[in-house]
């Protein structure tokens, strides 16, 4: 079978990028071919993989994915495949991977009413009801639970094309054997003493993942406590307001931010918690990243995977609606507890030996390569 696989942006630090890749080198080492259309594809391509990128310019994304969008159908027309899969809603997919939540949803819930009246509403709006109307013969792949009733609100789609997949957390990220050595070996690099605290935040979009929120909380850490704490935080992003940010809570000899990278299982391994106090999140693959390499977590009810860490027992979640000094009082208090630390991370180690959190790749593969009526 040809099968194309369509998004917006391939770069190899993304969480949605990362989930495309693992579902089409799946797909791939069933027998299949690997076409891949995008506008923008930074890294390597796998052997055998096809990839056209779209030579397309736009100043307002709206309008970049309508020239991309009209790009593809000319190509698919010329050169047609057995099944389109999404990783952006679009029209004309077989199966949408809803790595993003319900747009419809936040525009009417966080956005005043006169953005319905903007260019960029109707495109967003037009595009994600392509794949969510009655009508419409598009399979869904869902990662977050939180959000189907959303869809299904707006849309009225039917519950029949909706398929929940578990977590796909690459088996990379679980801890080794050799844990504790490369947890010794990271310290020593960073110059972070016995008694020194890390905490991490990771994933691209700084200002979405919560990074102020955090800065904030480390900033009013108790004295003693905040003088042995850093917070190294990584993704793909501007880095420049929070820097601003850092300078103005006198925090500049206690926190880097560093570019995507591709090392990240040993900054799990090497720190002491994960902050992840997001805005929103559709799903937060980072926390079962750290979960599984056994690193505690401290993360907002909005992020879809935040009951994990709950079930787990694995961490601290933050009520919502979210409270700086809530954020501020958790983080002081699991830093403090070496004991809770430590028995988070059992709890996690093991609840990552029980719970099915890799196998998304396998049955997102299922739906796409299934037999269709």
């Amino acid at each position: 079978m040809q099968l194309a696989f369509v998004l917006y942006k391939y770069f190899p630090f993304g969480g949605l990028q990362r989930d495309f890749m693992r579902i089409a080198l799946e797909c791939q080492a069933r027998g299949h071919a690997i076409r891949v259309y995008t506008p923008i594809w930074e890294g390597e391509v796998p052997p055998g993989f096809d990839v056209r990128v779209a030579p397309i310019k736009a100043f307002f994304n709206h309008h970049r994915n309508e020239k991309f969008s009209a790009w593809l159908a000319a190509d698919l027309a010329r050169d047609p495949v057995d099944r389109v899969v999404g990783f952006n809603k679009m029209p004309g997919l077989d199966v949408y991977y809803a790595a993003d939540g319900c747009y419809e949803d936040k525009a009417q819930t966080l956005r005043a009413p006169i953005y319905k009246r903007w260019g960029r509403y109707k495109h967003f709006a037009d595009y994600e009801r392509a794949v969510f109307a009655p009508e419409s013969k598009t399979e869904i792949l869902m990662i977050s639970e939180v959000q189907q009733p959303l869809f299904i609100k707006h849309y009225q789609t039917p519950e029949a094309r909706f398929h929940l997949l578990p977590p796909g957390i690459a088996q990379d990220r679980r801890a080794p054997a050799n844990a504790g050595e490369i947890r010794a070996e990271f310290r020593r690099e960073f110059k972070l003493a016995d008694d020194d605290l890390l905490l991490v935040q990771i994933g691209s979009g700084f200002k979405t993942k919560g990074l102020d929120r955090s800065l904030k909380a480390l900033a009013a850490l108790p004295r003693e406590l905040k003088k042995r704490t850093r917070l190294i935080a990584i993704g793909q992003d501007d880095p420049k307001p929070f820097l601003l940010q850092v300078k103005a809570l006198g925090l500049s000899d206690q926190v880097q931010i560093l570019k995507g990278r591709s090392d990240i299982p040993r900054f799990l391994l090497g720190a002491d918690l994960l902050v992840h106090p997001a805005y929103n999140e559709n799903t937060g693959t980072v926390l079962l990243e750290a979960v599984v390499s056994g690193l505690p977590v401290l993360v907002s009810a909005v992020c879809g995977y935040a009951h994990y860490i709950a079930e787990a027992d694995a961490g601290r979640v933050l009520s919502s609606p979210f409270a700086q000094d809530e954020l501020n009082r958790l983080l002081a208090e699991m830093l403090a507890d070496d004991a809770a630390r430590q028995r988070w991370s059992r709890n996690a180690l093991a609840f990552a030996d029980t719970a099915d959190l890799y196998s998304m790749p396998q049955h997102a593969a299922d739906v796409i390569l299934a037999e269709r009526a």
